[in-house]
């Protein structure tokens, strides 16, 4: 555990002995809800394309049984934002559970394909919800120090969600293709309870959105930092939510000529490289800066991406799938906490963050169709090649960008009185301002 600087008192005495940092329990509750929503959201994964073809419908109608829901959740971010800065983050992550496991609940139940449909988009609204104000919370409740570690955390809660919910779902495909989803629509409930039971602020917690006004879009992408997040955050849904689940399978039978198992193989592969470096690199940037993990984690995953095109050896293909998701566990923690630097303590970011998750979801959507088409027409060198050079231009992005960790001295460090100026180059604000500590 990292130690805090020695507190220093008004009269200029020392307080006695170091103080341990720990992050709050509210952020242990929202990183054990995001690995059982993660769960569920793995054991529908599997039984959705199935169920849709039980109503009798061809492949494109299954692809947009999937896809709309990507799609309503990027139509919907931005008055989700606004929800989040007008009625708290709280409300608006119960409620967009509550919608969430409703509408999930109602899928079991679909009779036809169109009302399969409308309840895809009801989930999609419910799912922007709680993504947007459970990252506001994140930001809220996690010390100004630890914004790393804690996005790293939830990170990993939702990846090791990810990783044992398909494992459940597939068991759960032999009772009945409509078990999946009531069962997560279950899991929903559970975690809307506990979370209007435990999510409230502790002892010496501010209020979030009381000292400061909410943080604007429009401000918020005039800071350089703010900007390469939104291109990292792109490439990230791109790469990672978007071409290594649609071709990644493919590469793998079609080029390799592996089986169907392999495909599984290879993802979980990325997966725990993935996993490997999510927490440690939540500490590395909290101890020397959001830039450096950054650069590198893009550098590696847009070399290593580029080059899963290229490759005819199935074992290296492993290690190489292996580095990619190392470089992507790099990139995640970081990035997250640069927007909450650039939103600043105590400020609702609802419309930063909305903009922020669109970017993801606007990568995960235009990346498969790109690279698919690629793929058709050049080959799958090609596909994979522009997919390592979307992230290869965040990096270029990040190399221009500042660094957004505010490093305070033991003399700064707590007294009750004193004013430390941070110079940011656009506040979210829009000025220069003094920030109480």
């Amino acid at each position: 555990m990292r130690r805090r600087p020695t507190v220093v008192e008004a009269d200029g005495r020392r307080a006695p002995g170091p103080v341990r940092e720990r992050l709050p329990r509210q952020i242990w509750i929202l990183v054990v809800a995001a690995f059982l929503i993660a769960i569920g959201f793995g054991i529908v994964a599997p039984t959705l394309p199935v169920f849709v073809r039980s109503f009798d419908v061809g492949v494109t109608a299954v692809s947009l049984a999937v896809s709309i829901f990507a799609l309503s959740r990027l139509v919907f971010a931005p008055l989700g934002g606004r929800f989040v800065t007008r009625y708290g983050e709280l409300p608006v992550y119960l409620g967009g559970l509550a919608v969430l496991s409703l509408s999930t609940a109602g899928c079991g139940f679909a009779a036809e394909y169109w009302q399969l449909l409308v309840l895809r988009v009801l989930a999609g609204i419910g799912s922007t919800m709680f993504t947007v104000s459970a990252l506001s919370m994140l930001i809220g409740f996690a010390p100004e120090t630890m914004r790393g570690r804690a996005t790293g955390l939830w990170a990993t809660g939702f990846l090791l969600g990810n990783i044992v919910g398909p494992l459940v779902g597939g068991a759960l495909l032999v009772v009945s293709l409509r078990a999946a989803f009531l069962v997560y629509a279950v899991v929903l409930l559970v975690v809307v309870g506990a979370s209007a039971l435990l999510l409230r602020p502790g002892r010496g917690h501010v209020e979030l959105g009381v000292e400061t006004p909410p943080a604007r879009f429009r401000d918020a992408f005039g800071h350089s930092a703010y900007r390469a997040a939104l291109v990292a955050s792109f490439a990230n849904g791109w790469a990672v939510f978007g071409v290594r689940i649609a071709l990644v399978p493919l590469l793998v039978v079609e080029v390799l000529g592996r089986s169907e198992s392999w495909a599984g193989v290879a993802l979980a592969v990325f997966a725990v490289g993935n996993a490997a470096t999510l927490t440690v690199t939540g500490r590395i940037a909290d101890r020397i800066g959001r830039r450096p993990p950054m650069l590198v984690g893009l550098a590696v995953s847009g070399i290593t991406t580029a080059c899963l095109g290229m490759i005819d050896s199935a074992p290296l293909f492993l290690v190489v799938s292996l580095l990619a998701g190392a470089g992507s566990g790099l990139v995640n923690p970081p990035m997250n906490a640069a927007v909450a630097d650039v939103i600043g303590s105590g400020a609702r970011g609802g419309s930063v963050l909305a903009g922020f998750q669109m970017a993801a979801d606007m990568g995960a959507i235009i990346g498969p169709v790109v690279a698919g088409a690629l793929a058709e027409s050049a080959g799958y060198s090609s596909a994979f090649a522009v997919t390592g050079a979307v992230a290869l231009v965040a990096l270029v992005f990040w190399i221009r960008a500042p660094e957004t960790l505010v490093r305070r001295t033991a003399e700064e460090a707590d007294p009750p009185t004193a004013t430390v100026e941070v110079e940011r180059e656009v506040p979210p604000a829009g000025k220069v301002r003094g920030e109480r500590i």
